[in-house]
């Protein structure tokens, strides 16, 4: 066999590569080609919950604290929004997430925790779960007053 998956994970994957397009596959690994795979739609979910969490911090900051709005806050909410929407169109099986409480309280947590820190504000000032629909937060446009 070639570079051992623990030494060195580059080398490994590109070996893999090699195998897997040479029609080798009784040489290749199986178990840890399957757990990369696996990684990789964990990895674009938590991106995704990242992008929505700064999302969704930004716009309790834009709700929240009126007097301090400006041109950062717009730019952060649109990269992120736009970030969040290029990955739903990459990988739109992503989508079934917002339709899961469990994610979506994370997502929220996270939101409350980063709006907390940011502005200074007690995190109970902010509810307890997100008072706007994913669909509007995703919208274009979408600022809450």
């Amino acid at each position: 066999m070639g570079t051992p998956y623990d030494k060195d994970v580059v080398a490994w994957a590109e070996e893999q590569v090699a195998l897997l397009r040479a029609g080798r596959l009784s040489a290749i690994d199986i178990e840890h080609i399957a757990e990369e795979i696996e990684d990789v739609g964990k990895s674009q979910l938590r991106e995704l919950g990242s992008r929505v969490s700064v999302l969704l911090a930004h716009l309790l900051k834009w709700r929240y604290q009126p007097e301090r709005r400006g041109k950062s806050w717009i730019n952060t909410i649109r990269t992120q929004r736009t970030e969040a929407l290029y990955l739903l169109g990459e990988a739109p099986s992503l989508r079934r997430r917002f339709e899961e409480a469990r994610w979506l309280d994370l997502v929220w947590l996270k939101a409350r925790n980063l709006a907390e820190t940011e502005t200074g504000m007690d995190f109970d000032s902010f509810p307890e779960a997100c008072p706007w629909p994913m669909t509007s937060v995703l919208e274009e446009g979408f600022l809450p007053e």
